[in-house]
């Protein structure tokens, strides 16, 4: 999702609970996070399998283990990340500031959100698009039969224009029910002040989930926008860029390979070398990042390949039960697509 910037600080006590020196964008990004000790990364303020903090204060999510890959590449231990968590209008202006490290919070890799905000995207975690929630009694089974709605969106963000493109271009009308937070775009849904949620697909799964009764609620297969969702950092530090970057890219080309946390050891006895080069037995691709030599081997046996990340947080078998759609491997028909370590 897109969101358009406004200066809110609603977290920034959350911000201040942290004492952590500030990276700034014209020093060595690396360097602040190794002096710290720890990777400060910002994260969404709860969507269920990709950054969500439990009743004990455990965080989970796929962009939550996204920062820990970073972590484990960096420092050889994926635990050494703090977390915090950013409201959508906020997120940019807290990793321009150097409040944080790494954004790795559900951002659309779209020209207003990179160009426009002075930022990097380091690759795309997972492709999304905007889709419609509505209740199964209505009986839709295209968003073409949604003429004279009224739809529930997130002000700030750019669903409103896109389903407002889509109406138009279909020759249809809808009433838009605008909401600051998710939270009351559900209970306004529930309490029937609006027909239909119009958000990410991926949110719209995991807010399914919360709904009184989530069987009773259908999400089209209508995808009415481009959505690539990825972790972003600051301009002018190319050694950070380069690994985040190669960081997805080493979680990509292991699940390709066949090298997962079950596996590990296998590869490492292994002549092939695409695998010798992602466990760190030949090259000095470490020494390049300023990583050391086993970063890869790291990332994988602590975290898992980005199969192993995807599934356990949104795939089919997770509570979201998404199906990896466009997130296969290119090998299987997706677009999920890594240079080689070579």
């Amino acid at each position: 999702m897109r969101f358009f910037p406004k200066c809110v600080g609603a977290t920034a006590v959350a911000l201040a609970a942290f004492t952590f020196a500030p990276a700034a964008a014209n020093a060595s990004t690396l360097d602040a996070v190794k002096q710290r000790g720890s990777l400060v990364c910002g994260v969404s303020n709860g969507i269920a399998g990709f950054s969500i903090k439990d009743d004990k204060g455990v965080w989970s999510g796929l962009d939550v283990d996204f920062c820990r890959a970073v972590s484990a590449a960096v420092f050889g231990d994926p635990n050494k990340v703090e977390f915090v968590p950013l409201q959508a209008d906020e997120r940019f202006a807290a990793l321009k500031s150097g409040k944080i490290d790494l954004l790795s919070r559900n951002s659309t890799w779209a020209f207003s959100n990179e160009v426009g905000q002075g930022l990097n995207f380091a690759g795309v975690t997972y492709y999304d698009g905007q889709g419609f929630l509505v209740p199964k009694k209505r009986k839709a089974t295209s968003a073409l039969e949604l003429d004279g709605t009224k739809i529930c969106v997130k002000t700030g963000t750019t669903s409103e224009a896109n389903v407002a493109d889509y109406f138009k271009a279909n020759q249809m009308k809808f009433e838009p029910v605008r909401f600051e937070q998710m939270k009351d775009i559900v209970a306004a849904y529930q309490g029937g002040k609006c027909d239909v949620i119009s958000s990410d697909v991926s949110q719209l799964y995991a807010e399914r989930l919360g709904l009184a009764k989530p069987g009773e609620n259908a999400i089209l297969a209508d995808v009415i926008s481009k959505e690539p969702l990825g972790p972003v950092v600051r301009q002018g530090d190319d050694q950070w860029l380069n690994i985040v970057k190669w960081v997805n890219f080493a979680m990509l080309n292991a699940e390709e390979l066949g090298v997962s946390k079950n596996t590990i050891e296998q590869a490492l006895k292994s002549q092939k070398p695409s695998v010798r080069r992602l466990t760190g037995a030949e090259g000095d691709f470490g020494k390049q990042l300023g990583l050391s030599q086993d970063w890869a081997l790291n990332v994988v046996k602590k975290v898992g390949n980005y199969g192993e990340t995807l599934e356990r947080n949104v795939g089919a078998k997770s509570k979201l039960g998404i199906a990896r759609g466009l997130n296969q491997l290119w090998t299987m028909g997706g677009l999920q697509y890594a240079p080689p370590l070579r």
